[in-house]
């Protein structure tokens, strides 16, 4: 049965290849995370603490576009292997700051190498790429 909404094709959607891309990327990185026990959402997590190394709950949402909810497991996931601790804000006891451990430092030396590896599956020039990256943020800040 062919639909007679144009809008309503798989081809016609502009969603459909941003979804289809991310699941890609995130497969790509997936070898490279797996030995160091991380998801791809973790080491999205651990890429704000190595630049930040102590900051609150509410400002890696922020920064990762996520909620408390999908967030709060992750960090509790990262604390039971010892690789952040949670604190209660000495600034303000209403706020949890998160903190990395010695292990959490030492995990950022055996993870500096995955975004070249990374980028190096993905073809497209430098052009394109800061192209599509400004776009995507583009969207994303709207």
């Amino acid at each position: 049965m062919s639909t007679i909404y144009p809008q309503l094709k798989l081809e016609n959607q502009l969603c459909f290849p941003f979804y289809a891309c991310a699941r890609k990327i995130v497969n790509l990185y997936t070898p490279y995370l797996k030995p160091l026990g991380l998801t791809y959402t973790q080491y999205l997590v651990m890429m704000v603490m190595w630049e930040e190394n102590d900051t609150t709950i509410k400002n890696i949402c922020s920064r990762l576009h996520l909620d408390s909810g999908t967030l709060t497991p992750l960090i509790h996931k990262l604390e039971k292997r010892h690789i952040l601790e949670k604190q209660i804000c000495e600034q303000d006891e209403r706020i949890t700051c998160v903190k990395l451990t010695d292990e959490g430092k030492k995990l950022q030396e055996k993870a500096k190498d995955i975004p070249m590896k990374v980028g190096s599956c993905v073809h497209v020039s430098e052009e394109e790429a800061a192209l599509l990256y400004t776009t995507l943020y583009k969207i994303l800040n709207n």
